[in-house]
């Protein structure tokens, strides 16, 4: 497999030491490349070190008595990458950390706020609307061009629960992905008036802990209830033919069901309770998202009674309203670096599938990877 082309796929097994010493081991280039883009965006925000120290403490008593097993896991991606456990943590909340720094400088400057890095579009198509007859859900991920270079695909093999395949930066526990019972889980970045007001878990360990489940009510419980320190949504289906979107303040959870067969969700609130009881706060950096929002939906009722994956493909390869559109070409934001439409990923849980291109904002070339013990990705 191309690295440069496609993401390379990590399988580990074992105790959770074992399983992240492997993770390290097998991508620690990547590891180590991760680790060094959010330490550089923090030098760059100017943000403390004592800060960090103290962000960093927190979390890890927080992870700690939410699920001990995740610092095992991390020390063992640090040993495994030959880094510190302190980057590895910082990792896995790096959406938390990192924009606490960036809105630390926007206040600073008293400017505008620069565009936020993790602006994705997700949609689901249940099994009525399906040309397949089974749940379709996916997501384009906007993110920082230079992240190309630090996913991974990571498949979990697990003795106490469902095995886990999931899309993730190297060094992170999880991000968005499947699990073998048929759970599906895509992510959306949020802001809100309530962002920052409370401590709580990193989102990736709350989407990990959701994909550890056997049943879809417990995901579904994980993540509507465990406390966050920021805003998010989290689109959850299952292969039983289910997808809800969570619309999730720090500290309330608001739910939003398909129409029609098809759930879409970018990066502003959609919910109208939710709107009624907070402030939206990520149209600052995410402006073009009801652009995107509508064009995918509008994509996906276009494509006739049934949906399969290749309109799911090119409802997330749309290119109206460039470069503020659902696909996103590389260009600068307000932070001093490129940013683009750097992963799209479609999955098909009761096929146990995940297809993946990355830079699909330059050319949409898929691979797909199985949850199967021991399978290779296919092109």
């Amino acid at each position: 497999m191309d690295d440069n082309i496609f993401f390379p796929l990590v399988e580990v097994h074992g105790t959770p030491y074992e399983r992240g010493r492997q993770h390290g081991e097998q991508a620690a280039r990547r590891v180590r490349r991760s680790a060094d883009i959010y330490a550089r965006a923090l030098n760059e925000f100017g943000f403390p070190a004592s800060r960090l120290d103290q962000l960093i403490g927190e979390f890890r008593r927080q992870i700690a008595e939410f699920e001990p097993a995740y610092l095992d896991e991390m020390q063992g991606v640090a040993d495994g990458a030959g880094v510190r456990f302190d980057e590895v943590l910082m990792i896995n909340a790096r959406t938390e950390i990192v924009t606490q720094a960036r809105l630390s400088r926007a206040a600073r400057a008293d400017g505008p706020q620069p565009d936020a890095d993790d602006a994705c579009t997700s949609a689901a198509v249940l099994p009525a609307r399906s040309a397949s007859g089974n749940l379709l859900q996916g997501q384009n991920w906007d993110n920082r061009v230079d992240c190309a270079d630090t996913v991974i695909i990571l498949r979990v093999l697990r003795e106490d629960g469902p095995d886990v395949l999931t899309f993730v930066e190297a060094g992170g526990l999880a991000r968005y992905g499947m699990n073998s019972a048929g759970i599906v889980l895509n992510g959306n970045g949020l802001a809100s008036s309530r962002d920052y007001t409370q401590s709580g878990i990193p989102l990736p360990l709350v989407r990990r802990k959701a994909l550890e489940q056997e049943h879809y009510a417990v995901a579904l419980q994980i993540v509507a209830a465990t406390p966050k320190a920021c805003s998010c949504n989290v689109m959850l289906g299952t292969s039983l033919g289910l997808s809800v979107n969570l619309e999730c303040a720090p500290d309330e959870t608001f739910l939003q069901y398909p129409e029609d067969g098809l759930l879409v969700h970018a990066n502003h609130w959609s919910t109208r309770v939710a709107l009624g009881k907070l402030r939206e706060t990520g149209m600052a950096t995410s402006p073009e998202s009801p652009n995107r929002d509508v064009r995918v939906l509008q994509a996906l009722r276009s494509a006739g009674p049934l949906v399969g994956l290749d309109h799911l493909k090119q409802a997330f390869d749309d290119r109206h309203a460039s470069p503020y559109s659902v696909c996103r070409p590389p260009r600068m934001g307000g932070q001093g670096y490129p940013s683009s439409t750097t992963a799209t990923l479609l999955m098909e849980p009761a096929a146990g599938t995940m297809a993946v291109a990355r830079m699909p904002c330059l050319e949409p070339r898929y691979a797909t990877y199985g949850i199967a013990r021991g399978s290779q990705a296919s092109f």
